[in-house]
């Protein structure tokens, strides 16, 4: 593993940090290493079922971040941020990471599901009622897509654009790159889990889509070769989730939301709504990034994933748009307002966590 050279210093509590919140913030991080133990430990289900008291102090710390993060008028962050993590620790189990054999002994305990279920139950209440999905239903959803696609293709660079482009540093420049490296290292690897079924046109395209992802089959093609040679150019960590701990929940929010989208198939069409806004609105973000690299005058290697994506994007946007959605649309007519519900959860949580990346570039700065 390459050494990380992205120095980032423990902040010190602010001094009107309040005792309770401190207490608070110890006790997820405990909650959480017990966790990972319940996760790695032999036979988890019938250990559990013959001792409960061995995931009591988890369970506690369980549910008092889902009444702090969703049911308080006043969201608690280290709430959410554990409940993300967690939930991300289950679903990451649907994934084969290449490593040990015995780290997926666990993968279809019925404790784990248990706690995966019951953190997306109040977490997707709380996300779903950010969205008017009444007034969603008596939209003409083709044009409503059209209309969408047309406005996120060139979007008005917005002030977090403006600061990526014209005044991030190097340092932030690798602090986005080591955020950015949890889901580029793994990128296009949830599409799979809704390519299976009948043929189709729709069925047809997004297999495309997942084949350009994956480089045609080439590892030196992939996206993902892409995004370590960048990193690899700075001397930065190259393993998949290397920086975890630096990901925001904003972010970890997105990719659990793409899990419980693509697992579910009565989701297909707000997965679908969802795909297509991301690879719409993709390029607009890819050119910030690369904007900035430019002005910082950094190598062809260090910027080469931006630039592929760019050119690629643009043709997966255009085919999820025209071949998978609005053939969806027509497919299913009493749903295709779920189409839109993902596209525009697809876009909140994308701002939502593009807003974090830029708060923890600053800070990192």
């Amino acid at each position: 593993m390459q050494s990380n050279l992205v120095i980032f210093p423990k902040t010190e509590p602010a001094k009107n940090s309040t005792q309770t919140k401190e207490r608070t913030i110890t006790k997820y991080e405990r909650a959480e290493e017990q966790f990972i133990e319940l996760l790695a430990m032999e036979d988890l289900d019938n250990k559990l079922n013959a001792k409960p008291s061995i995931a009591s102090e988890f369970e506690q710390s369980l549910s008092m971040a889902i009444e702090g993060a969703y049911k308080n008028d006043r969201s608690d962050e280290q709430a959410h941020r554990f409940l993300q993590r967690i939930l991300y620790r289950i679903n990451r189990l649907k994934l084969f990471w290449y490593d040990d054999l015995q780290h997926y002994n666990n993968e279809r305990s019925l404790y784990l599901h248990s706690c995966r279920d019951k953190i997306e139950a109040a977490w997707q209440q709380w996300e779903l009622a950010q969205i008017d999905v009444a007034a969603l239903q008596q939209l003409d959803v083709k044009q409503a897509l059209i209309e969408r696609a047309s406005a996120d293709l060139n979007p008005p660079l917005s002030e977090n654009s403006r600061y990526i482009r014209e005044e991030m540093t190097e340092a932030g420049y690798r602090h986005l790159l080591a955020i950015g490296s949890f889901d580029g290292l793994v990128e296009g690897s949830r599409l799979c889990y809704v390519l299976g079924g009948a043929a189709n046109e729709i069925q047809c395209t997004l297999v495309r889509v997942l084949l350009e992802e994956y480089g045609n089959g080439r590892l030196a093609r992939k996206h993902s070769t892409f995004f370590a040679q960048m990193l690899a150019e700075f001397g930065m960590n190259t393993e998949p989730e290397g920086y975890f701990d630096l990901v925001p929940w904003e972010v970890l929010a997105c990719d659990n939301h793409n899990f419980l989208t693509t697992d579910r198939k009565r989701y297909f069409l707000r997965y679908s709504g969802a795909l297509t806004y991301f690879e719409v609105a993709g390029p607009a973000a890819y050119k910030n990034y690369l904007a900035a690299a430019q002005r910082l005058e950094l190598s062809e290697a260090a910027m080469g994933y931006w630039e592929l994506h760019i050119k690629e994007d643009e043709r997966h946007g255009r085919w999820m748009l025209d071949d998978v959605a609005l053939s969806l649309a027509e497919r299913y007519p009493n749903d295709a307002w779920e189409l839109l519900l993902g596209y525009d959860q697809e876009k909140q949580m994308g701002d939502r966590a593009a807003g974090a990346v830029v708060r923890s570039i600053r800070e990192a700065e």
